[in-house]
This record gives C-alpha cells, structure tokens and sequence, in this order.
C-alpha cells in the first residue's frame, strides 16, 4: 500500500537507482503517472516529459485499445470491421485533444529527442497494459537505446504482457488479485492541471542533465 503517488515515486526510484545519472528521459502518463515520474526525475537527475499519446479504441468498444495515437504518429493493430475512414477520424479527434494537453502542459516547449537514450516509461500502476502496449509500440519509433517501464503497481496480466515489449518492467506490487490501482493508494485524488503544472515547473528549476 502507498501512502500516496509521490510516495510511491520515491519506493520505485530504489529499486531503479541503477539509472541514476544515465542519460535518458523519464516519461510520465498524465495524469497519474506525474508525481510517480516527478520523485524518479528528481533522484535520478533526469528530464521529465510527458507522453502526449492516446489510445484507440474499438468501433465497437471504445475502452478495448487497438491502437495509440500521438500528435505526429500512430500505432494500430489490425482488426475486422475497422476501418480506415474510422481510424482517420479517430485520429482527427485525438490529435485535437493532444494538442489542448501540449498547450496546457508543454507550453510551446519543443519535445525531448529519446533516439539513443533510456527512457524510463512511468504510470501511477496498470491494470490490463493494452493502452500503455500501444504507447510503447509508437515509442519504439523514436529508436531508444534501452525502453523501461516502470510502475508502483501492475495486474499479473499486464507485467507478463508488457515483460515482452521493452528491456525491462519493474513493478512493487504484482498481486494475485488486483480489481484496480486505486486499492493500493491511501490517497488516490485525480491529478489536477494545476498538480500537473506545478510538478514540471519544479524539475525544470532544477539542474538536469539533458
């Protein structure tokens, strides 16, 4: 159980003290995975960007991902009955609500290059990991030199998953029965802009290492 996400952000950053000083990037998934990202950013010496992605979903379930999409690329699994006009539009739809978050959050600030770099994939926890699966696949296009993944808490599920896509994955809790993230948080209050915000104006303050 964590107390909260920030302290959650401080348990991983042990076990991933190997990376302190790399020369990589720290990834965070907005919201949640912000304050989980800002404690590994700080002790590592690492920038902290976000992962401007979102899934997309099915035509006939928009909550089962078969695919990701960014503002500049997109990740998709073929289906049946999925459609080019559908996925098009559903690219139109995304990249709108990608560019409100880059203007909220990014504030013109042009996008860290991975190629060559670790980057180390953070989440408040994940539960099935197909929308993350679909992040990770669009990340791979930025040629990294080593992709980690890491979470406080992980469904069975989704660590297995999710172990066969990048160099490695590292999550505190793996239950055996997980009914979802929020359960093993004391607090788990939904991120606010404002948190968001402030979170990065406190690591770009700091002295990282780019």
């Amino acid at each position: 159980m964590f107390r909260d996400r920030l302290d959650a952000g401080r348990q991983l950053a042990v076990k991933l003290k190997k990376y302190k000083n790399e020369p990589g990037v720290i990834l965070a998934i907005p919201r949640g995975g912000v304050p989980v990202a800002f404690e590994l950013a700080k002790e590592f010496n690492m920038p902290l960007e976000l992962v401007l992605t979102k899934k997309i979903g099915h035509p006939g379930n928009k909550e089962y991902a078969i695919g990701a999409a960014s503002l500049y690329d997109y990740f998709i699994v073929p289906h049946e009955n999925v459609t080019t006009q559908y996925i098009e539009e559903e690219l139109v739809s995304i990249r709108s609500r990608l560019n409100e978050m880059s203007r909220k959050f990014m504030k013109g600030k042009s996008p860290i290059q991975l190629e060559g770099k670790t980057i180390i994939i953070v989440d408040d926890g994940v539960a099935t990991g197909n929308t993350l699966m679909g992040t990770v696949n669009l990340l791979k296009k930025s040629n990294p030199k080593k992709m980690v993944i890491a979470v406080p808490v992980a469904s069975k599920i989704a660590f297995y998953k999710l172990s066969k896509e990048v160099d490695e994955i590292v999550a505190l809790l793996i239950p055996e029965i997980f009914h979802g993230v929020g359960e093993f948080y004391e607090d788990f209050e939904q991120v606010s802009d404002e948190e968001v915000n402030e979170l990065l104006d406190k690591i770009n303050d700091m002295e990282i290492v780019k």
